[in-house]
């Protein structure tokens, strides 16, 4: 009699603690590490720097989580620029306004741009860091990935030239990013970003 009424006390503790898990639970919003990060240009005419990356973001909750706004923050030495204009999709691009994401995850291609304030910036040599937030709907932002990032004074003067934009692509092997540059980048979706734009 008293084993089995610790018996039953034990799986009551398991389908409560299964129900708070599955249910109850807020969980957060994770981002596996990037397999591409791009720093150049949107693609229009006119010279205006933008972070592109792919990435899959997934929720710890089973219940999933809406992200209201995702950006990037580049920080080098003293300064800091934050790329908050958020556009997201694979082949038909959304300006980032709400996104959910459940436990199974979503990948997208997501590109960060500078705000519509006259803001100049210029991707200068040596070393940045490069993280990136989101926001849950009425929760404080989190930082979902971090890494270092350093350009050299070639890469930081091909910069300059619209057309030309530096790749970081992940080597599952060494464990690093290696760099080059593309004299005309041919981004996923970059037809669709040029469309967006249009549209502002």
């Amino acid at each position: 009699m008293e084993f089995s009424l610790i018996l039953s006390s034990i799986a009551l503790l398991i389908s409560g603690l299964t129900f708070w898990l599955t249910y109850l639970r807020k969980g957060v919003i994770k981002m596996s590490r990037p397999t591409t990060i791009f720093f150049g240009n949107d693609g229009r005419t006119s010279k205006s720097p933008k972070i592109y990356l792919r990435t899959i973001l997934y929720s710890t909750s089973k219940k999933g989580n809406i992200i209201e706004s995702m950006y990037v923050k580049l920080r080098r030495g003293e300064s800091i620029q934050n790329f908050n204009v958020w556009v997201y999709g694979d082949g038909q691009l959304h300006r980032g306004s709400g996104l959910f994401v459940g436990a199974e995850g979503v990948t997208f291609n997501h590109h960060f741009l500078l705000p519509k304030d006259g803001t100049n910036f210029n991707f200068l040599p040596g070393e940045s860091i490069l993280e990136v937030y989101c926001t849950l709907v009425n929760r404080k932002k989190s930082r979902l990935f971090t890494v270092n990032v350093n350009l050299t004074e070639i890469e930081s003067k091909a910069l300059e030239n619209a057309k030309k934009g530096i790749y970081f692509d992940w080597g599952a092997d060494s464990e690093e990013y290696n760099k080059f540059i593309d004299e005309k980048p041919d981004q996923p979706g970059e037809e669709e970003l040029l469309k967006f734009f249009e549209k502002l």
